[in-house]
């Protein structure tokens, strides 16, 4: 018997199990793989503030109270992951530098503006840079624009995650691995989730698997799984590794079909984009990735890939995060839309919070909604995954526009 059953050992889990234990209240938490397993050790490790939505989208989407309070918990978010790694001596690579929101040509630029009057107005520490501060901040000049973000970072995201789980072991969580929750049955005010080497019951349930949901709670149902990923370069020489994003920030561009980057701590480019490096797509991405690299970053040259790996993010159809009760005392955090660092490990606080007894349902950042399933789901992801591939073979044939095509 516990107080509160995890699912799911991704960073909303695991920020939900050291914050519970804080709180002294007992937690144990599932978790169908690995530490990590699932987007939480798969992205490309950007601290990002705030959602893709622009402040203005979200007050639209959620109108007042609730609307500020996201706003200013997600605004803070990446604060409060460089503080908890701080705290707990986590090594990830931390680097609170900023992040840079790239832009080419008059459309993207004019989103950039948009947002930077948006989060301005909330006094966040944001700048809109011009195109040659842009090119010294990023060694590129590939862009008109950048955002540049001082609340954000960037982490090992793998490294992250784990650190998270050693804190909450240290606290007293108790984690298990290789444990899929596969049956769910409500006892008394309690319930019993069992897996194929036993059981265990709680008061509450948090389902936090997000787009790798399966068994009881499937929240997978809810989103749109859309691939991204990564490649990671030898480390660059020196004198190259000085001349890209030396300030140490992590950036990302403003296409629909985006791309990442940023530099890890032995030197090397974390470049990212939506795809799957599997079968066909593993060779159409990475040659793709190479022509992009040389474009945008010529200085680098030509230069081999060390590893890859890719996964996926869960998408809602208004791009906004989710706060579900799926039954009594069971509550589901998901649906990040591709910025799940800071507001997965903001979310996991908050349900510790609420369920102490700190934060009563009238005070949360979200309301609870009612699960649905997005219309046309397979085959947006079907459109999602195949696209990509597309777009990224005629970009490495040079057929296709985009700045790095």
């Amino acid at each position: 018997m516990t107080d509160v059953l995890v699912i799911g050992a991704g960073y909303t889990g695991l920020s939900a199990a050291l914050h519970l234990r804080e709180r002294s209240l007992q937690v144990a938490v599932l978790e169908a793989a690995e530490v990590g397993f699932g987007a939480s050790g798969r992205n490309v490790g950007l601290v990002n503030a705030g959602l893709w939505v622009m402040p203005a989208g979200v007050e639209s989407a959620l109108g007042a109270p609730y609307a500020d309070r996201l706003l200013s918990l997600l605004g803070d978010a990446p604060r409060y992951v460089f503080e908890l790694v701080a705290k707990h001596r986590i090594a990830c690579e931390a680097t609170n530098a900023g992040t840079l929101h790239c832009a080419t040509g008059a459309r993207e630029v004019s989103e950039l503006r948009q947002r930077h009057a948006q989060w301005a107005a909330r006094q966040a520490p944001v700048r809109l840079l011009t195109a040659g501060e842009t090119a010294e901040r990023t060694g590129s000049h590939a862009f008109d624009a950048a955002l540049l973000d001082l609340r954000a970072g960037t982490i090992q995201p793998l490294a992250y995650a784990r650190g998270l789980a050693r804190s909450a072991l240290e606290l007293g969580a108790r984690i298990f691995t290789q444990s899929p929750a596969v049956r769910s049955e409500r006892r008394h005010r309690g319930w019993t989730v069992s897996t194929a080497r036993g059981s265990i019951t709680a008061q509450w349930v948090l389902v936090a698997t997000d787009a790798y949901a399966h068994g009881p709670w499937n929240v997978r149902r809810s989103q749109i799984r859309l691939p991204y990923f990564n490649v990671a370069t030898v480390p660059l020489a020196p004198a190259v590794r000085s001349s890209i994003l030396a300030n140490g920030e992590g950036a990302w561009d403003a296409r629909t079909v985006l791309s990442s980057f940023r530099l890890d701590a032995a030197g090397r480019m974390i470049f990212g984009s939506v795809g799957a490096l599997d079968g066909t797509g593993r060779a159409v991405h990475e040659a793709w990735a190479r022509r992009a690299l040389r474009r945008v970053f010529p200085q680098i040259g030509n230069i081999e890939f060390e590893f890859g790996w890719y996964g996926n993010i869960g998408m809602t159809a208004d791009h906004m995060p989710r706060f579900h009760r799926l039954a009594p005392n069971v509550i589901a955090l998901c649906g990040y839309n591709g910025r799940g660092i800071a507001p997965g490990t903001a979310f996991g606080r908050v349900f510790a919070d609420h369920v102490s007894g700190r934060a009563e349902e009238e005070l949360l950042p979200l309301p609870f909604t009612r699960m649905s399933v997005p219309a046309l789901r397979g085959m947006r992801e079907w459109f999602y995954r195949t696209g990509s591939m597309a777009l990224h073979l005629l970009a490495a044939r040079g057929r296709a526009g985009g700045f790095i095509s």
